[in-house]
């Protein structure tokens, strides 16, 4: 009699267990009352509980959220974002005069172009290439390392430092020749002991501009002369990169590298003293950078000149908290020496004067996320469940202007699927200004919802039976 008991206990278990499967997806709040109706146990509870459901759900859809699921595409940019950018683009260029057929004044906090002129046409840089070829060298090379200079080394064109075949230097002071006096033959000898030869060495450049988002530029040499390739296409590539490539690069030697203080130390230094491997030559080296005495806060910089180049210049400035990076390309020719400096002390003044740090950062408020397929906070298979969601609040300072407002864009689906695991993303909050991202921020899950399946109905039933 006792084992027939259990047996029809077992049945009614699983009948019951069916029966709540079956209905999954429907009404689970009307199934359990049912259910309980019968049982006379739990009914008063289950309406409450289901009242209070509907009310929150209605409060949930009072929030305005995106439309659009949460997904790995990015949110489309509005019309009024790009209209808005166009529009900056255009009274920049119609309100600073340059010397520069192209110019760019970026914030190196942001990397955000606060001026541009032709700033994504590409053009030939000079030796401004070599701060990519500065900076690799000190994130892939020894400072003691003792470089020996090959005949091809030797033979570069002025502006050098007369080095000949088989003598040898420190890389460290290599460096300084590079950057100080800006030293052609010194920087085909760093590039051949660093990538095994010139072409070597220029894919290293390449794939780095391509690792910190310069994609319009194509380095052939490490010194920055004139010169072309023809590809495997039939197509000719020149040496050159664009005014904002270049000053992107300047702001990943000042701010992001992690050799950024020994390339601002090299860069800022007003004179080297050095030997060969041997003692037996001595080199002194002067920096011809003028704008480091030109204004206060001026942090780094190269100059640059060829033929098809003209004269170039990259920058960097640091005031009052703020950070700017100029880039100069074909700012005219011999005759016109100083026009590069003119066009940078107007785009840093320019920068100064009109931009200062505000806090735009905006508190949001969320309400907690249904999920669906979830188990509710009571333990029981009706209701809804639901999760808190939130964001870190923090400041988020940028450089704006007069009449510049950063937008909020918050995306967040209108429910999550169980199982949920706690912190894992279920949004994001985006600052955009002028249509450019400016800062992303992850909406996380504040905790777990354990998924109603069928093992979870069974132990719910057993339960049930039991008590």
């Amino acid at each position: 009699m006792e084992k027939r008991k259990k047996k029809d206990k077992k049945k009614i278990i699983a009948l019951t267990a069916c029966v709540i499967l079956a209905a999954a997806g429907q009404n689970f709040a009307s199934l359990a009352q049912a259910y309980e109706s019968s049982a006379q146990a739990y009914e008063s509870s289950a309406q409450a509980y289901e009242s209070s459901a509907q009310a929150y759900e209605s409060s949930v859809q009072k929030t305005v959220f995106m439309e659009e699921i949460f997904a790995d595409k990015e949110l489309p940019l509005t019309e009024s974002f790009l209209a808005k950018q166009e529009k900056g683009k255009d009274e920049n260029s119609t309100n600073i005069q340059l010397y520069a057929r192209s110019a760019v004044l970026m914030d190196a906090d942001s990397g955000r172009v606060l001026f541009g002129k032709n700033e994504q046409e590409p053009m030939p840089m000079a030796s401004t290439t070599k701060i990519m070829t500065c900076i690799l060298a000190l994130e892939n090379g020894n400072m003691e390392d003792m470089v020996t200079v090959s005949s091809y080394a030797a033979r570069q064109p002025k502006v050098h430092l007369g080095m000949y075949e088989g003598q040898k230097f420190r890389m460290k002071d290599l460096l300084y020749s590079l950057m100080l006096e800006s030293h052609n033959d010194a920087a085909v000898a760093i590039a051949e002991h660093l990538g095994g030869s010139v072409e070597g060495f220029a894919a290293m450049m390449n794939q780095k501009a391509k690792d910190i988002g310069c994609f319009d530029t194509f380095f052939i040499t490490p010194n920055g002369l004139d010169a072309s390739v023809t590809d495997s296409g039939g197509d000719t590539k020149v040496h050159s990169t664009t005014a904002r490539d270049l000053a992107r690069i300047m702001k990943y030697c000042i701010e992001e590298s992690e050799k950024k203080e020994e390339f601002l130390e090299i860069t800022r230094t007003a004179n080297h003293f050095f030997t060969d491997g041997e003692g037996k030559g001595s080199y002194s080296c002067n920096n011809h950078n003028a704008f480091l005495a030109m204004m206060d806060g001026a942090l780094s910089g190269k100059t640059g000149f060829t033929n098809n180049a003209g004269y170039c210049y990259v920058g960097a400035l640091r005031r009052e908290g703020k950070t700017f990076v100029v880039a100069l390309l074909a700012c005219g020719w011999p005759n016109n020496k100083n026009y590069k400096w003119s066009d940078t002390k107007k785009l840093m003044g320019y920068g100064l004067e009109n931009y200062e740090y505000r806090n735009v950062y905006e508190p949001v408020k969320l309400e907690p996320l249904l999920v669906e397929g979830g188990v509710p906070e009571n333990g029981k298979p009706y209701g809804g469940a639901y999760v808190g969601v939130s964001v870190k609040e923090e400041e988020l300072n940028i450089l704006l202007k007069d009449g510049e407002k950063a937008e909020k864009e918050v995306r967040l689906p209108d429910a999550l699927t169980a199982p949920v695991k706690g912190g894992s993303i279920a949004g994001s909050v985006k600052y955009y200004l002028e249509g450019e991202l400016l800062k992303e921020y992850p909406i996380v899950v504040d905790g777990d919802v354990e998924q109603m399946n069928f093992p979870w109905i069974v132990r719910y039933i057993w339960k049930l039976y039991a008590l």
